[in-house]
Order: structure tokens, then sequence, then C-alpha cells
């Protein structure tokens, strides 16, 4: 039996958020450099967070061709 993934690949977006968020979070739990006064931590999240939704709609986009 294949996997669901290996038929619609467009659904590996949706490991960018996991990934982002949990997977690389080992490497950038750190406080310098901070930008603008910012803690590196907090600007990772915030970039993962708006790339999120990126993610979800390259998978909707792949999903709908």
């Amino acid at each position: 039996m294949r996997q669901k993934w290996v038929k619609r690949p467009q659904l590996l977006w949706l490991a960018v958020p996991f990934v982002l968020f949990v997977g690389v979070l080992p490497f950038v739990n750190r406080v310098e450099p901070a930008w603008g006064g910012v803690p590196f931590l907090l600007l990772w999240f915030a970039g993962a967070t708006l790339l999120t939704p990126l993610a979800v709609w390259l998978t909707w986009r792949g999903d709908h061709k």
C-alpha cells in the first residue's frame, strides 16, 4: 500500500510548520542575537507563524489542481 503523501506530494508542505516550530527548536533556542531588543527565539516564532498560512495555502493550491 502506497503512502498517502506519495500520491499527494503537496501534503509535504504541511511538514514545514512542524519543522519550523519543533524540528529546529534546539538550534534556535537562544536569546542572542537580539534584533531591536527582541530575542532571536521570539523572532523565529513570529516568522514561523507568518510562514504557516503560506504552507497551508500551497497545500490547498496543490490539492485543487
